[in-house]
């Protein structure tokens, strides 16, 4: 269908332009580190800063239901404007001062009107096809949000002022995009009144309580991966520029797992691409910090299969809220769900730093694979509990 393959190619490519803002901050850092503007600590609170922002924003949104009250297209350009506005005036204010952190709190903040507003758009498209669609999504939030580690590797000397002013200018050329994109056949979804007890229907529900304790187990891996093993690879000998290995890492493998998992997912079983992605995922974390002291070759190797596995069975979660939640709270349900998982994300992003000291980058990583070993154990307690019903296959599979 041209126009599904048109305004999912705007969808993908306004995301990717606008999510460059997330982890713009940890871009920056290692230039940071070499001027002495700020140390591993402080740089990792620019990064929670925005995992905060976004909690902040997407508890407003659930508690409010924005995402299903407000048109989606015009929630997520107003929301790129600001995302995109905040990280640019990062570059008039001290790098790892309360004004940046602010800032990153702003732009964090105002991506919880992009991520789970872009996987409602995506899915109003779906035909069954949703874990693709939303996997596409997915693809693209990481190579929107591994775009800054690119760009010191192709343009040598590149200030972190100019690095902020480029990912900002990314984020508003989101915006404009946004524009051009109109809503699927399926997106159309009665309204629902205004009730602060909405978002807890994600929790009262067995099925989606399950869900979203996978999304948990998840997510505690997830952004701790992504902000740390870059500084990981910057101290390995990988005779290639670190940012460049980070944005394959995080990018190009991230897009190809989150895009593989959604055909699969959408053909055979979600939930079991699900558990399957976080146990190979959760070995990554435990081996790569030994397999640092062996080779270089093996890290390497064991770095793009994490990245690979790390953000596989996202999109699926996402995918089994949408089938499993009402059809006139799902962008609520989707916000609500990633209101927990960021929460928890920021408090991960900071263990690890705290535990280095102690157990290095050798044991350091393996803290994380605690989290995907739960989340497969309540995907499969969904699964068992779907399977039990005589309508499995049409309420989890595909969404038709």
């Amino acid at each position: 269908m041209p126009g599904k393959a048109r305004n999912l190619a705007l969808l993908a490519a306004a995301q990717v332009l606008v999510l460059a803002v997330w982890f713009a901050g940890t871009a920056v850092l290692p230039a940071l580190l070499a001027e002495g503007a700020a140390d591993a600590a402080r740089g990792g609170l620019l990064t929670v800063a925005v995992q905060l922002g976004f909690v902040a924003g997407t508890l407003v949104s659930a508690l409010l239901t924005l995402a299903d009250r407000v048109p989606a297209r015009r929630l997520f350009c107003l929301s790129a404007l600001v995302a995109g506005f905040a990280t640019m005036a990062m570059a008039a204010v001290p790098p790892a001062g309360m004004a940046a952190l602010a800032l990153r709190f702003l732009a964090g903040a105002a991506i919880a009107g992009v991520y789970p507003i872009g996987m409602k758009l995506a899915s109003g498209w779906a035909r069954g096809d949703l874990g693709l669609m939303i996997g596409l999504l997915v693809g693209a939030l990481t190579i929107g949000s591994a775009s800054p580690h690119l760009l010191p590797a192709l343009l040598p000397g590149l200030s972190w002022r100019a690095l902020y002013l480029g990912a900002g200018a990314m984020a508003v050329a989101g915006a404009a995009l946004i524009l051009a994109f109109r809503e699927g056949p399926a997106a159309a979804a009665p309204r629902p009144p205004f009730r602060l007890g909405h978002a807890l229907h994600a929790w009262r529900d067995r099925r989606l309580r399950l869900a979203n304790a996978g999304y948990l187990g998840h997510m505690w891996e997830l952004y701790a991966m992504w902000a740390w093993v870059p500084l990981f690879l910057h101290g390995q000998a990988l005779g290639l520029p670190a940012g460049v290995v980070a944005f394959a890492v995080i990018g190009l493998m991230g897009c190809a797992g989150a895009v593989a998992a959604g055909l699969v997912a959408d053909r055979w079983d979600r939930a079991l691409v699900c558990a399957g992605a976080m146990l190979a995922s959760g070995a990554c974390a435990v081996l790569i910090g030994p397999a640092s002291l062996v080779s270089v070759p093996l890290t390497l190797g064991l770095a793009l299969l994490w990245g690979f596995f790390v953000i596989a069975d996202s999109a699926q979660f996402s995918a089994t809220i949408v089938t499993l939640s009402p059809p006139e709270l799902v962008g609520t349900m989707l916000t609500t769900q990633t209101c927990a998982g960021f929460l928890l994300t920021a408090v991960t992003i900071q263990v690890l730093p705290a535990l280095l000291p102690a157990l290095g980058w050798h044991w350091g990583f393996a803290v994380l694979g605690i989290g995907p070993l739960l989340g497969a154990w309540a995907m499969l307690r969904l699964r068992a509990e779907l399977r039990s019903g005589r309508d499995y296959r049409a309420s989890f599979s595909a969404q038709s």
